[in-house]
C-alpha cells in the first residue's frame, strides 16, 4: 500500500520558482538531504509509488503545491550513472530545488503542474492528520483555521489516507482551475 506525504518549502524557494517561470512546470524530480532545510525522503520511509505533496505555509494558511508520484530515490552521487538521458536533462531543470547539502534524488513519472494558488481550506488545516508508528497527529499552531507557526510541517511527515485524500482532491480541484484560467 502506498502512503503520502508532505513537504515544507520555504517561501524563498517558492519567490524563486515564481520568478524563474517553473509555475505550471510537472514536478518529476525532488532532492533530499541530511538538514532540516532539506530533509531526508529516503529516512522519512518514501518507496517508490508513494505521493510527495509539497506544501508552504504563507501569511496565516498553508499552500498544496503540486504532487508527484515516486519512481526510485537513488543517491545524488551516482545520478550522473544511474540516470537516462531524459531524466538527467530534469535534473538540470528542477536545479533550483537543490538547495544545501543534496544526497538524494527522488525521480518519478511527470506529477501535477507546480501551483503557488491552491489554498488549503481552513476546515481542512484543522483536522490534516499525519500518522507515524507513534500514533496520529493534527498539526500544532492551527488557531481558527489559520496556521500561526509552521514548525510542525518541516521535514517529510507521512498523511492519514483521509488527509492525503482531501490534499489529492486539493491539487486536481487546482490543476484544472489553473487549465480553464489559461495557467497550465
Amino acid at each position: 500500500m502506498s502512503n503520502s506525504y508532505t513537504t515544507l518549502w520555504t517561501n524563498d524557494l517558492c519567490r524563486e520558482l515564481g520568478r524563474s517561470g517553473y509555475a505550471g512546470r510537472r514536478l518529476t524530480m525532488l532532492f533530499g538531504g541530511p538538514h532540516q532545510s532539506l530533509p531526508s525522503f529516503h529516512r522519512a520511509g518514501v518507496r517508490p509509488g508513494d505521493r510527495i505533496y509539497p506544501v508552504r505555509a504563507l501569511a496565516t494558511r498553508l499552500h498544496v503545491l503540486g504532487a508527484m508520484e515516486v519512481s526510485r530515490i537513488i543517491p545524488y552521487e551516482d545520478a550522473g550513472s544511474v540516470l537516462h538521458d531524459d531524466d538527467y536533462a530534469k535534473l538540470l531543470e528542477w536545479r533550483p530545488l537543490k538547495t544545501g547539502c543534496v544526497t538524494e534524488v527522488v525521480t518519478g513519472p511527470p506529477g501535477s503542474a507546480l501551483t503557488f494558488g491552491t489554498t488549503v481550506p481552513p476546515d481542512l488545516l484543522e483536522r490534516l492528520t499525519y500518522t507515524s508508528r507513534r500514533g496520529e497527529r493534527t498539526l500544532k499552531y492551527v488557531d481558527e483555521g489559520r496556521l500561526i507557526r509552521s514548525v510542525s510541517l518541516q521535514g517529510i511527515y507521512r498523511l492519514t489516507s483521509a488527509s492525503a485524500a482531501e490534499l489529492h482532491r486539493l491539487v486536481l480541484d487546482g490543476s484544472v482551475s489553473a487549465r480553464r484560467q489559461g495557467r497550465s
